[in-house]
């Protein structure tokens, strides 16, 4: 018998054994790399196709012309070639003249004055008007012709305007989401006060978004606690009322404040039956019901990271704190807090992120000053149709939380050398 197993044993230690197992196991190894690919393919090219793509394209209208390029495309090459100095030579002029009566055969024409009217007001009716006017007597000038149907062509602003559309680049919608616009001499200089607009709601949009997120960490954290340190039997039931939320639509929650909130709603009326109050509060259609009514649909969002890893923390720690001297309050600030604190960090987060876009809660709840940006980047999108603005103002916004994690992602890895 111990002959055997010596002789069996020699034998797997033979090269040529040894070689053939690790092919074997590199082959299997390839298998499973190929099974998994597969799985993962199918569904990386679903999102890519139906989520990444079409949100990449829409994005790029913030930064790209295509109407004025595409529907006056000799006047735009033109325009390119212009120095921007005084008024167009007459070529430019005959060139337009072209493309204006060639759009308006087309049926374009309406989609080109749009565009200018973002930058000039009043550029669509200009435009319009001009093509209906069009042609011009024969042997007249060009330009000079355009200024006596209108004077406004004799503007250099609105030469300018169309130079800046005719490029297939442009800041202009990132501009105007920053309160920006470029003059006639391509300066960058702020808008007039009275058109100043998103500067003011990105800051409302922010302050919303963290005071929601501080309320979520006030009611949050002693709700996780509390789940964290109860016998598991309980704390299950509990945490399915903390999970309720999510299996409810947010308009359906968000109606349902609307009812509890009202004047003669449910929180009043009982208010005013405890006799604390004689005369309605006003608890809705203002910024105070757009907190109530976010807080309740983002909070699970603080709970559920914070609670998970509160169930992580060592009972021990705190009784090693305790059989030490110290106090209840000083084990839970220097024992408890600082390993629950990158928990709460991250709730914070996630409630923050998914805060600057809320658009039907403040829409619903709020009033005209509660709008948040999410607000204006539907208008834009669904009302006016200016999609180069709704671009814009979303990579504003996705760039501001991009810079919010990378900030996140900093302080945490400081915090975790520190603690190393």
């Amino acid at each position: 018998m111990p002959a055997l197993e010596a002789s069996l044993s020699t034998g797997l230690h033979q090269p040529s054994d040894a070689g053939s197992l690790r092919r074997a196991l590199r082959r299997g190894e390839r298998g499973r790399k190929r099974m998994a690919l597969a799985l993962i393919v199918p569904l990386a090219l679903f999102l890519l196709v139906s989520f990444l793509v079409p949100i990449a394209l829409l994005l790029a209208r913030g930064f790209t012309e295509r109407e004025v390029p595409q529907i006056w495309p000799a006047t735009a090459a033109a325009l390119r070639a212009w120095d921007g100095t005084g008024l167009p030579d007459k070529a430019v002029a005959s060139l337009f003249v072209e493309d204006l009566v060639a759009s308006r055969r087309s049926g374009q024409l309406s989609t080109a004055a749009s565009r200018l009217n973002y930058a000039v007001p009043g550029a669509r009716t200009l435009v319009i008007r001009t093509a209906v006017a069009l042609p011009l007597p024969p042997g007249s000038e060009p330009l000079a012709g355009l200024i006596q149907l209108d004077p406004r062509w004799g503007e250099r602003e609105t030469w300018a305007a169309m130079r800046q559309a005719a490029h297939g680049y442009t800041g202009f919608y990132l501009l105007a989401a920053l309160d920006l616009r470029t003059d006639a001499d391509g300066q960058v200089q702020p808008v007039p006060q009275e058109q100043a607009v998103f500067i003011d709601v990105f800051a409302r949009t922010f302050w919303i978004s963290a005071v929601v997120a501080a309320l979520c960490a006030l009611f949050g954290y002693p709700l996780a606690y509390m789940l964290a340190n109860l016998p598991e039997r309980v704390a299950h039931v509990l945490l399915v009322f903390v999970l309720v939320p999510f299996w409810t639509s947010v308009l359906v929650r968000t109606a349902a404040w609307m009812v509890l909130l009202q004047d003669r709603g449910l929180i009043n009326d009982l208010l005013r039956d405890l006799g604390l109050i004689a005369e309605p509060l006003q608890l809705i259609y203002n910024r105070t019901g757009v907190y109530i009514a976010m807080t309740h649909v983002l909070l699970p969002y603080f709970v559920l990271p914070l609670y998970a890893v509160m169930k992580c923390v060592p009972a021990a720690t705190q009784r090693a704190a305790l059989s030490l001297g110290a106090t209840p309050l000083q084990t839970f600030w220097r024992v408890y807090f600082p390993q629950t604190a990158p928990g709460a960090a991250a709730g914070a987060l996630i409630v923050f992120i998914l805060a600057l876009g809320y658009y039907i809660t403040p829409a619903l709840v709020g009033g005209p000053e509660d709008q948040m940006i999410s607000y204006f980047i539907a208008f834009y999108t669904n009302q006016s149709l200016n999609w180069g603005m709704a671009a814009a103002l979303s990579l504003v916004l996705l760039a501001a939380t991009l810079l919010l994690l990378l900030v996140h992602g900093r302080l945490s890895g400081r915090r975790e050398l520190t603690m190393r």
